[in-house]
């Protein structure tokens, strides 16, 4: 199943041309899960976890009413059992989590969720919803209790795939295996929210362009630098949009005119200036023609509390020619993703941080 990601590349989706017959529907398909996964792995010797006593948690139906009805805080909220003597902000996994009635303790808690009754403890909350906001996460990134590293054929990453809750994909080529939740485990996340928010966290299901594999497990990599970086100066990460969001939104706008127009013909009737404009509301960059979308926006509140964000495109060795001058030219944050292949290369670098000094820090 190796693939060469130059014999394809879903970036020229990514440049949406601003010529009105050229607006199809960039709708993602959500409910898509990946046949690809690892077979269950049942040892006859259980983990000793499982067979620890499990405590009615978070997802108790008797308390899961009431624990819904305030959000959290990540600054105000209480630290991690598993991270003793460290800060929950430093942790760039933690805001997704942030909102979440699900278990935070070491020990496994029983969660319900239409009908099912499923066991997770504080390190697969916080995998189940880092997963869920980046689509897909290489395994080698993910880390248990006590911060160990997570293997895809036991503890946590076995214990979420026996449970349905997520897929396990071996990344062709390499050694690596990409994780992304199944329906069952983005249920899971949205009944278990607070209600009362603003902008909330989107999470997403399924390997959703397997071609794009190799590229997207660099998302969530160039996420975790980034949001060190911000830290760092004091900044607090709110939420992560990918790209899928910030073009879902687009076309909503773009066709959102046409949906009663008994003469519709499937092109948006939005001019050039108007979708100028729209592009310069999203603080998103417009030359040749053509919008251009970063691989991820972090949405973050400095040290002051104002509202800001950067945006980051993941580029590798296979960046070359127009494509090259073109992610250049947007002044994106650039994080060169290296090879997941194995006795592959490393990946290109780039820089020019929209908001100053992001990327060149990153490339470091």
């Amino acid at each position: 199943m190796d693939f060469d990601p130059r014999d394809f590349d879903s970036r020229d989706d990514d440049r949406l041309a601003l010529d009105r017959h050229r607006g199809g529907s960039a709708h993602e398909d959500l409910d898509r899960d990946d046949d690809l996964r690892l077979p269950d792995i049942r040892s006859r010797d259980r983990s000793d976890d499982d067979a620890r006593e499990l405590g009615r948690g978070p997802g108790d139906d008797s308390r899961q009413s009431k624990a819904g009805e305030h959000s959290r805080d990540p600054r105000d909220d209480a630290r991690w059992p598993e991270r003793d003597g460290r800060e929950r902000s430093v942790d760039p996994r933690d805001v997704f989590t942030r909102d979440m009635t699900l278990p935070r303790g070491l020990e496994r808690e029983i969660v319900r969720d239409r009908g099912h009754e499923y066991t997770l403890r504080g390190s697969e909350t916080r995998t189940l919803a880092t997963v869920g906001a980046f689509r897909v996460v290489s395994s080698r990134d993910l880390r248990e209790r006590h911060d160990r590293p997570a293997d895809p054929r036991s503890g946590d990453l076995r214990h979420l795939r026996e449970q349905g809750l997520i897929t396990t994909v071996r990344v062709p080529g390499s050694r690596e295996h990409a994780v992304a939740l199944t329906k069952d485990g983005r249920s899971l996340l949205e009944h278990h929210r607070g209600r009362d928010q603003g902008d909330r966290q989107t999470f997403w299901q399924g390997v959703k362009r397997e071609r794009e594999l190799e590229h997207d497990l660099h998302v969530y990599r160039a996420y975790e630098r980034a949001a060190e970086r911000l830290a760092e100066r004091g900044a607090h990460v709110e939420r992560v949009l990918l790209d899928h969001e910030l073009k879902r939104e687009y076309q909503s706008w773009l066709h959102e005119r046409d949906r009663d127009r008994p003469d519709y013909d499937g092109h948006p009737d939005r001019t050039d200036e108007e979708i100028r404009e729209w592009a310069h509301e999203h603080d998103l960059p417009y030359f040749d023609e053509e919008l251009h979308f970063p691989d991820l926006r972090i949405e973050y509140r400095d040290r002051d509390e104002r509202e800001d964000h950067e945006d980051i495109e993941v580029t590798t060795e296979h960046y070359r020619g127009a494509h090259a001058a073109s992610v250049a030219q947007s002044g994106f944050s650039c994080y060169g993703g290296s090879s997941l292949r194995i006795g592959g290369g490393g990946g290109s670098r780039g820089g020019g941080g929209r908001h100053g000094g992001l990327a060149e820090e990153m490339l470091d």
